[in-house]
């Protein structure tokens, strides 16, 4: 994990000029980076770098990676995926489906690797690292550095995640909140900007990849009953995706626009 921070770092604190060959906002690239993905559809920009990378299931070719950092990425997001698998073994089990539901429907087939970086700001109370939002994905593994600045709405009150040694966060995202009929919600958060830094993230986002996928989501037939009706119109994930990147991060959910 320090290895993947420190090569990160290293991407974004080279020369400008070789930064700018992997510069651009066409999120149907493997590999793309950009400050602001929504600047154009968002209320403020956000105080970071971000450079995503679409692991799964066909990661890119190691030439497309920067020549700084080319190697480490690929062995991290394949650890990164075995967690993965894992992670929603149990999570399917702790809904009393069988152990490979969410692996069957296609929950763990993508992986998107957002790599953020967040310089030292020099008034942070005028802007925000990362604005208030939810992930669009399943779910998503989160490495944070010692920096920290990673905070979660609870109970309209907003709580700071502390930095933990060796240590992941673990998001809910909007996609296993609809499949799983609001039994479990998602994680609104955002990043604080900081006087000091850099900060740098790695988040690991399980969706269904770039491929073309007519797989239709829907709130899962078990978790609907009575007590528990159903919520939400299916969608499939590149729908719901493009209605997410159309809002941007705006501060409201995607998944209003998805209810019954």
């Amino acid at each position: 994990m320090k290895e993947m921070q420190a090569g990160i770092r290293k991407f974004y604190e080279q020369d400008v000029e070789l930064e700018k060959e992997f510069f651009g906002c066409d999120p149907t690239k493997k590999v793309v980076y950009n400050s602001n993905f929504d600047l154009y559809n968002a209320p403020a920009a956000n105080w970071r770098d971000s450079t995503l990378y679409h692991m799964a299931p066909d990661p890119p070719a190691l030439v497309e990676f920067s020549a700084c950092c080319r190697e480490i990425p690929t062995e991290y997001s394949k650890e990164m995926k075995k967690f993965g698998d894992l992670l929603f073994q149990l999570l399917s089990e702790a809904l009393g489906l069988r152990s490979d539901h969410l692996r069957e429907i296609g929950c763990v087939e993508g992986m998107v690797m957002g790599c953020h970086y967040y310089p030292a700001c020099p008034q942070p109370k005028l802007t925000i690292g990362l604005g208030k939002h939810s992930d669009l994905d399943f779910a998503t593994i989160l490495l944070q550095d010692h920096i920290g600045g990673l905070e979660v709405l609870h109970w309209n009150q907003w709580v700071d995640v502390p930095y933990s040694f060796g240590g992941l966060v673990i998001n809910i995202g909007d996609l296993l909140q609809l499949i799983w009929n609001d039994v479990y919600i998602s994680v609104e958060h955002r990043v604080v900007a900081k006087s000091v830094g850099p900060r740098v993230s790695i988040a690991s986002l399980f969706g269904t990849g770039l491929s073309p996928n007519p797989k239709i989501y829907g709130p899962i037939k078990e978790l609907v009953s009575e007590d528990n009706p159903l919520i939400y119109k299916e969608t499939t994930m590149q729908n719901y995706g493009a209605r997410y990147f159309e809002k941007g991060l705006d501060g409201s959910s995607t998944l209003l626009q998805f209810k019954l």
